[in-house]
């Protein structure tokens, strides 16, 4: 995906709450709206990135995550991953392939971007199969050895769910895991572990003597 035009996309200010701003746009062919947020972190730019490698900890800050499974990783920063996201009764849960890609941005920053790949696994009668994603995590560092992060989606649920119920809910996904990464992510306690493919494909310069 095309990730500075989706970021310089006709975003309307929704809310901001807690440090975070929500946005919200229209998105060609769709009854639903794609969302952006941002917020900032006080956190070196190395542990973001092996938070987004840390996929056993994806429970503990995607909202509504109820399965995550690597189907697929190579040595080029690219993934396909599974993921299973809660529906309220008797919603069947939507179940959500990606194809996700760690690669250098605009200006220095980081960008990790997913694309749905829904025709990867056959399809399960007992979950609905997420037809239409793609989005961004971009990371920038700023100065201060904080972090700019930007969260950039658009996802159809799929047409047994109203455009405007999924529309009304279009702030929880990114605020709460926004809020629930940048909890964990600057946790002292949590270190999750360097994946050493980065440094064969991007260099991260960091004055940070505790960096992993």
């Amino acid at each position: 995906m095309d990730v500075s035009k989706a970021l310089k996309g006709n975003w309307e200010f929704r809310v901001d709450h807690k440090a975070i701003k929500v946005y919200s746009s229209k998105i060609s062919g769709s009854r639903v709206l794609g969302f952006k947020a941002e917020a900032e972190f006080d956190v070196p730019l190395r542990k973001l990135v092996s938070l987004f490698h840390d996929f056993g900890s994806y429970g503990r800050w995607v909202h509504q995550l109820a399965e995550m499974q690597v189907l697929h990783q190579d040595d080029d920063l690219d993934y396909i991953v599974r993921q299973v996201l809660n529906t309220p009764w008797p919603i069947p849960k939507r179940e959500m392939i990606v194809r996700t890609s760690l690669h250098a941005s605009e200006a220095g920053a980081l960008a990790l971007t997913m694309t749905g790949v829904p025709d990867y696994l056959p399809a399960r009668p007992d979950y609905h199969r997420v037809r239409e994603a793609w989005g961004a995590w971009v990371l920038m560092p700023v100065t201060g050895r904080k972090v700019h992060v930007t969260f950039v989606m658009h996802l159809d649920p799929g047409s047994d769910i109203p455009p405007s119920l999924s529309n009304a809910a279009l702030f929880e996904v990114p605020f709460y895991s926004i809020q629930k990464m940048r909890n964990l992510v600057q946790d002292p306690s949590y270190t999750p572990k360097w994946p050493s493919v980065v440094d064969h494909h991007i260099t991260i310069d960091e004055d940070d003597p505790g960096r992993p």
